[in-house]
């Protein structure tokens, strides 16, 4: 056997080393070791070992899709008619609108917004019961970014030895050649990631040309400026720190799951007693494991799996991909690193039959939780109504005594037309006998009245009510505006009172 080398990123000092015949011992070392834990430590950089296996396929999968959405998406076009922007999925703050596709929010439906943020947690929840941390393994926005960002590192300064081998040496021309090109791609993808960001907020195209020909605001590149900062610092300097020490979802989850949720796991049973193995060795009375540390040399957090579940794990599989390389090399089944349970490792221990419960308490209230919620958002989405009403009532002056004995009221009504034709709607009022209706640039009418509205806007109308002295009540009384679609029949109403300005 031919003995492999092994450079210490402190030392640079060569260590012969071998865990088992043709398996070379990685001299990682787990960053949250408790032997080497100690208060206020200063970061131990981590460089992560290209693997090759399934998980790494399927984060590179997810890592395709997911940054190819993000910048994409922006650019596909969507006809909504010339009253509404052409771009599918669009945050139109100037007009108030939220466009995704055919769907368009309004201010006043922002509970549509608020369901599917409780859709999303509660889905976060059902998986974490039921995966692990799936998502901060594979889709996580900050575990695609560093994915990346390690991907143009790994590709410009080498594999792990040769990036620790390069932090190690003194400066050279090549190795600031390697750090300039590395740092300058990042903030490269960093920029395109803050750009890519603005391009949701208004339209894509008149915002690029915008932003190449100067054009564009100072808020828009401060923040592109801001974002790709952030992006730079988080996803290429602190990695694996914004998770352990920023994110609060590790401590929730820790909350949330139990001994039966999947996750990335050692199987001790099977690995234990470990330690190196030498080739014509009997396995008998050994664990599986050789104590080659791939695992650890693998993982983006730098942890030991075979420590046990970790606050710093985000199941992310690696290290399943690593260990079942060197498992296939020294003749092993693969499996010693998988997704499983700590319920199932005691069992196996305790010579039980392993089980999968993927039905339990608590993914039957989140299942549950999910299917009402998304139920009710359904139902609220078929029979959303397509005009709206808004009722302001004047409160200086509260009132107004006439000279006759009479009172007016004053209100602000917005009109809403949520379609994209132009609609007259009839207002009408209930509650009160009006004496008279004053419509501001109108003057007196009948009720009810037609006014009409541009597609997809907002109409405001100053109407004055005045109620005569025998029909006044003491104190307040309600009053309801009706908003009727003149062609439709659809109505709605909007309820405000009617102050007579005497002490009830």
């Amino acid at each position: 056997m031919t003995a492999r080398t092994v450079i210490t990123m402190r030392n640079a000092t060569p260590v012969v080393t071998h865990a088992a015949d043709g398996v070379e011992r990685s001299d990682a070392q787990a960053s949250n070791s408790a032997a080497n834990r100690q208060f206020y430590k200063s970061r131990v950089p981590i460089y992560p070992k290209l693997v090759h296996g399934a998980f790494r396929k399927v984060k590179w999968a997810v890592m395709i899709v997911t940054l190819g959405i993000y910048y994409l998406v922006p650019w596909i076009r969507w006809d909504r008619g010339p009253s509404a922007p052409n771009q599918a999925v669009l945050v139109d703050l100037a007009h108030e609108r939220f466009y995704f596709f055919s769907i368009e929010i309004w201010p006043q439906e922002v509970y549509y917004i608020t369901g599917l943020l409780v859709l999303a947690a509660v889905t976060l929840f059902l998986i974490n019961a039921l995966f692990g941390r799936l998502w901060c393994g594979y889709a996580c926005p900050q575990t695609v970014w560093t994915d990346l960002f390690i991907y143009v590192e790994n590709l410009i300064e080498g594999d792990r030895a040769a990036r620790i081998r390069l932090a190690a040496s003194p400066w050279t021309a090549g190795k600031v050649a390697k750090r300039v090109s590395k740092h300058t791609i990042w903030i490269l993808i960093a920029i395109a990631t803050g750009g890519a960001w603005v391009f949701y907020f208004t339209d894509a195209p008149t915002l690029a040309a915008d932003l190449f020909t100067g054009h564009a605001s100072l808020v828009v590149y401060a923040a592109i400026a801001v974002l790709a900062f952030t992006t730079y610092t988080l996803g290429g300097l602190m990695r694996e720190q914004v998770c352990t020490y920023m994110c609060p979802w590790p401590r929730i989850q820790g909350a949330m799951t139990d001994n039966e949720a999947l996750g990335v796991t050692y199987r001790s049973d099977r690995g234990e007693p470990r330690g190196p193995h030498k080739k014509g060795q009997p396995w008998e009375g050994r664990g599986a494991c050789i104590d080659c540390n791939q695992c650890v040399a693998a993982c983006p957090m730098g942890i030991d799996i075979r420590d046990g579940a970790q606050l710093e794990c985000i199941n992310c599989g690696l290290c399943i991909d690593a260990c079942d390389d060197v498992m296939a090399r020294i003749g092993l089944p693969k499996g010693l690193i998988a997704y499983d349970t700590d319920d199932n490792v005691r069992r196996r221990g305790a010579g039980q039959q392993a089980r999968f419960r993927f039905v339990r308490p608590r993914t039957l209230l989140y299942g549950a939780v999910l299917v009402v919620v998304s139920a009710i958002m359904l139902f609220s989405f078929l029979t959303r109504h397509t005009i709206g009403l808004d009722v302001i009532r004047d409160r200086n002056p509260n009132f107004v005594a006439l000279a006759d004995g009479s009172v007016r009221n004053g209100y602000t009504l917005k009109l809403m037309n949520h379609a994209d034709t132009a609609r007259g709607f009839y207002l009408s009022i209930t509650g009160v006998k009006a004496a008279k209706v004053n419509v501001i640039g109108l003057g007196v009418v009948s009720l009810p009245v037609k006014l009409a509205v541009d597609p997809d806007k907002v109409r405001a109308v100053r109407v004055l009510v005045t109620v005569a002295r025998p029909d006044l009540r003491d104190g307040s009384q309600d009053i309801d505006f009706v908003l009727r679609d003149a062609k439709g029949g659809e109505t709605r109403e909007a309820g405000a009172v009617f102050v007579s300005g005497e002490q009830p």
